[in-house]
C-alpha cells in the first residue's frame, strides 16, 4: 500500500512540474526551477516504491531542466543519481554515460575534483562486474586531476587502474601504469611510495618473463628502495636468472613482498608456485634420464 501511495505522489508531482514548464500569455518563460524541483521529488518517490524506469526519466528530466536554467551543478547531481538508478536496472553501459556525463557538468561548473569523485564512485559501482568500464573511468579521474595539477590524487587513480590491469593480466599495460603511478609520486615528493613501484614494476616483468626490464628496472630505482628490500630484489633476480628455486621462493616470501596490496601479493605468489613446479619437473626428468642412461636391456 505505501508503494502505492508513492507512485500516486510520485505522478501527482510529475503533473506539478509539466505545469511549471507550460507558458501562457501572461507566463512567456518555463519555471525551469521549480519543475527541476518537483522531477526530484517524483523520482524520490518513485525509488521508494521501486518503479525504477519511471525514476530514471524524472532524474532525466530534471536534469534537463536545471541545465537550461544553466544551474549545472544540480544537472550534474541528477545524472549521478540516476547513474546509481541504471546500476539498478543492470543497464552498467547506461550507467558510465550518467557518470561520464555528471563529471562534464561538474567540470564545466568548476568544480573538478568533485568530477573526479564521481567519476571514482562510479568506478567502484561497476568494477566487480565490468572491470574493463571501471578501468577507463579511473584513466579519466586521472586525467581531469592532473589538469588541475595534483599528483597526489592522480596518484590514487593510477594505483586503481594499475590493479585492475594486473587483475585482467594486461601486464604490457600495468607496467606503463605503475610508471606513471611512479611519476606521480615523484612529482608529489613521495619517494618511499615510488619504492614500493619498483618492486611492483619488478614483479610484473618477472611475471611477463622478462629478466632484462626486471633488471633494469631495479638499476634505475634503487635508490628509492631501502637497503632490505635491495638486497631481497637483488636475491630475487638473481634466483630467477640463475633458475634456483630456493633463492627465488626465500626472496618471494620476504615480509615486504609477502604484505604488499592483495594484486601484487599474487603475482608474487605466482611466480613462486610457478618457479617450484619447473623445478620440481627439472628434477623428474633427470631421474628419468638417469634411469634410462645405460639403453633398455
Amino acid at each position: 500500500m505505501t508503494s502505492e501511495k508513492k507512485i500516486v505522489e510520485g505522478n501527482e508531482c510529475i503533473l506539478q512540474a509539466e505545469k511549471h514548464l507550460k507558458t501562457s500569455f501572461l507566463k512567456w518563460k518555463p519555471d525551469y526551477d521549480s519543475a527541476a524541483l518537483e522531477y526530484s521529488k517524483a523520482a524520490t518517490c518513485f525509488k521508494a516504491a521501486k518503479v525504477y524506469g519511471q525514476c530514471k526519466d524524472c532524474l532525466l528530466k530534471a536534469a534537463d531542466c536545471y541545465t537550461k536554467n544553466n544551474s549545472l551543478f544540480s544537472a550534474a547531481k541528477n545524472y549521478e543519481q540516476a547513474a546509481m538508478i541504471y546500476k539498478e536496472m543492470d543497464d552498467y553501459n547506461s550507467c558510465v554515460q550518467m557518470i561520464e556525463r555528471a563529471c562534464q557538468f561538474f567540470r564545466e561548473h568548476g568544480t573538478p575534483d568533485t568530477a573526479a569523485l564521481t567519476l571514482e564512485k562510479g568506478a567502484k559501482m561497476i568494477e566487480n562486474k565490468y572491470p574493463e568500464m571501471a578501468l577507463e573511468l579511473y584513466k579519466k579521474a586521472m586525467d581531469v586531476v592532473m589538469i588541475e595539477d595534483r599528483p597526489t590524487q592522480a596518484s590514487e587513480h593510477a594505483s586503481k587502474a594499475s590493479r585492475i590491469l594486473i587483475k585482467l593480466r594486461r601486464y604490457d599495460e600495468a607496467v606503463n601504469m605503475v610508471k606513471k603511478e611512479s611519476e606521480f609520486h615523484q612529482a608529489s615528493g613521495n619517494n618511499r611510495a615510488v619504492g614500493r613501484l619498483v618492486v611492483a614494476e619488478i614483479l610484473i616483468h618477472l611475471v611477463r618473463e622478462d629478466y632484462v626490464a626486471a633488471d633494469k628496472a631495479f638499476k634505475e630505482g634503487y635508490n628509492f628502495c631501502e637497503r632490505d628490500e635491495c638486497n631481497t630484489l637483488m636475491d630475487l633476480l638473481e634466483g630467477y636468472d640463475q633458475g634456483d628455486a630456493e633463492q627465488l621462493n626465500r626472496a618471494l616470501n620476504s615480509p615486504f613482498i609477502k604484505h604488499m596490496d592483495v594484486e601484487y601479493a599474487r603475482l608474487a605468489r605466482s611466480l613462486q608456485v610457478a618457479e617450484s613446479t619447473e623445478k620440481k619437473q627439472g628434477g623428474k626428468a633427470a631421474d628419468e634420464e638417469d634411469e634410462f642412461a645405460g639403453g633398455l636391456l
